[in-house]
């Protein structure tokens, strides 16, 4: 049995770096994997019907909730169960093509570079360029965001996508193959359209908020270490930090990004719903410009290099056991 599980890890082990070395590559050649067809796109239409056919107006709280829940189920079961049936009925070879080609798409760490790199070149143009440029990657309102504001917005959506985007899913992938990385990824989308706390969804996506925020606990947390270790410090700063955030999960990354680079972010922030009095992350700058954006990705890319060797290292020590 324990062979068995050793021979599993280091599959899934090798997949992942083989996926983690073509990201750095990518990251280097400012570049990014894109396709056309983005299966989250796909589930995300899927989500969408379902939630128009179950969370209809009159339903009480409670009704609201159980629904939610079970429509939850099914649709992380259905991704789950299409990973475990490409385990269980694909040959070894096509099963490891299979998961590389969608780990390469789902783990998202050279796209999110590209993302964040082109809010740093906008600013470099001028301010309405840096707000056109991060009203793609936050939901805050770009309009009330001065040059420091479009900044600190950048990097706290690297620090806390980088937790959500790649570390996350490569921990799930680690430990449960392409059905745990199909799964989070369901996991992460249904909080994405359901998670909020307004009338429509307050009740209804009461469940897939929760249930995100577990999923996520450890890898914020491993997140938040790993830009300590490599930034060199930090630690103190991120612990203190990082619980006063409205985010059970978010302000580990943050708070890490934040020591790392001897800043201060989040404070204060107008989202469209209205003004967030959120604490400080960081005890650091705040009159932040582009050329800390570029700090913090360079912060990321030796994040990614050491994740990499990790992982790697884990394939070593699961083939020399086994």
């Amino acid at each position: 049995m324990m062979t068995l599980i050793l021979h599993f890890v280091a599959l899934n082990a090798g997949v992942l770096t083989a996926v983690l070395l073509v990201e750095l590559v990518l990251y280097r050649l400012a570049r990014s994997f894109e396709p056309r067809w983005h299966p989250v796109v796909a589930f995300g239409g899927l989500i969408s019907w379902v939630e128009k056919r179950l969370n209809s107006d009159g339903l009480s709280a409670a009704v609201r909730r159980r629904r939610g829940l079970w429509a939850w189920l099914a649709l992380v079961g259905l991704a789950d169960g299409l990973g475990v049936l490409a385990f269980v009925l694909l040959p070894g070879w096509a099963y490891a093509l299979v998961f590389f080609a969608l780990g390469l798409i789902l783990l998202a760490f050279s796209t999110l570079a590209q993302f964040v790199g082109r809010v740093a070149d906008g600013l470099d143009q001028g301010l309405p360029e840096g707000r056109e440029a991060v009203s793609h990657i936050v939901g805050r309102d770009p309009e009330a965001l001065d040059e420091a504001g479009v900044s600190r917005a950048a990097i706290e959506s690297l620090a806390e996508n980088f937790s959500d985007g790649v570390t996350a899913p490569l921990f799930w992938g680690l430990a449960f193959g392409l059905p745990g990385l199909l799964a989070y990824k369901a996991v992460n989308t249904l909080d994405s359209m359901w998670g909020y706390r307004n009338d429509r969804f307050e009740d209804f996506g009461k469940a897939a908020a929760r249930l995100d925020d577990a999923i996520n606990w450890i890898p914020a947390r491993l997140t938040g270490a790993l830009v300590c270790l490599v930034a060199g410090g930090g630690w103190r700063t991120m612990a203190a930090a990082a619980p006063r955030h409205r985010s059970p999960n978010a302000g580990w990354p943050e708070a890490a990004f934040a020591a790392g680079l001897d800043i201060s972010l989040a404070g204060p922030r107008k989202y469209d719903t209205g003004w967030s009095d959120d604490p400080p992350m960081g005890t650091g700058r705040r009159a932040l410009t582009s050329g800390d954006i570029r700090r913090a990705l360079a912060l990321y890319f030796r994040c990614g290099v050491v994740m990499t060797a990790a992982v790697a290292a884990l394939l070593l020590v699961t083939l020399w056991l086994a």
